[in-house]
């Protein structure tokens, strides 16, 4: 059996993210700035703790974790296909840090839409604290906050942009739906 070593995964996954993430890394302000630093803390923390996935499969963490990994897989597939149907997107103009999915013509508000702004980054915040509980010491949760603050300063970021792309009917949207959590933030 061959077994893959989980870092030099996480530097072939970082190498992708990277250039998926470089015209934004060219823009500073972009959300795709911070998701850049968020999504390296995550391949960090996948391979940190994927030796330890199966370990103590009936514990509580582990319990918690499966529970938070399977409870991303709904806000990111209907977060997603919500976009690509609804959103009506279209190729992004020549330097533009956006990704094609993300460059929608329309705000969508339905659906999972329409009790959190941020699904696919809620979805992420999940898969974090899920893959963090697999083995539980300070650096997973160190990674997993750390994450969380860049999925939180992405969510902020890409706000700014949904306002000068959206405006009015964007601010409106914002005060009827939370952050990443229904009801709550």
């Amino acid at each position: 059996m061959i077994r893959a070593n989980p870092w030099a995964l996480a530097a072939v996954g970082a190498a992708v993210v990277t250039a998926l993430s470089w015209p934004s890394l060219r823009h500073p302000s972009s959300h795709g700035f911070f998701r850049f630093f968020a999504l390296l803390a995550l391949l960090c923390l996948v391979a940190l703790n994927l030796p330890h996935w199966f370990e103590r499969p009936r514990s509580l963490p582990q319990l918690l974790s499966w529970t938070l990994l399977a409870g991303s897989l709904f806000p990111a597939i209907s977060g997603f296909l919500l976009l690509h149907r609804s959103g009506q997107p279209s190729a992004p103009d020549p330097g533009s840090p956006l990704m094609r999915f993300e460059n929608t013509s329309a705000l969508v508000t339905g659906g999972v839409y329409r009790f959190i702004r941020h699904p696919l980054y809620a979805a992420l915040v999940l898969l974090a604290w899920g893959v963090a509980l697999k083995s539980v010491w300070w650096l997973p949760a160190t990674l997993a906050f750390v994450a969380t603050g860049f999925l939180v300063a992405t969510a902020k970021a890409e706000e700014r942009e949904n306002i000068a792309r959206f405006g009015a009917a964007y601010r409106e949207y914002m005060t009827r739906t939370r952050l990443f959590i229904p009801f709550i933030f």
